[in-house]
């Protein structure tokens, strides 16, 4: 599964854990904080494919949350074989 996230989406963190929730498909139970991100992402044992576009207007948007949702997802594509992370130039 390929997962395309924009970064011009993610306007503010609230937005961004929306956001999150529909690309991810995420459950009701989601707890919208990056601990429960990580848990169940890192739970999927299908292949999932990030791709993250327009960096910049993540950065400019999130502050230091932009660089620990970076960090999670990172971290993820090491510590589950069936994650893949990779961020493209702005479009």
């Amino acid at each position: 599964m390929k997962i395309e996230l924009d970064g011009k989406e993610m306007k503010d963190i609230e937005i961004t854990h929306d956001y999150l929730k529909e690309k991810f498909n995420l459950p009701e139970y989601y707890g919208r904080n990056l601990d429960a991100l990580w848990d169940i992402l890192n739970e999927k044992n299908d292949k999932m494919d990030i791709q993250l576009y327009n960096e910049e207007d993540m950065y400019r948007n999130l502050d230091g949350f932009s660089e620990k949702l970076l960090s999670l997802f990172e971290d993820l594509s090491i510590e589950n074989n069936n994650i893949s992370f990779k961020i493209h130039l702005d479009l």
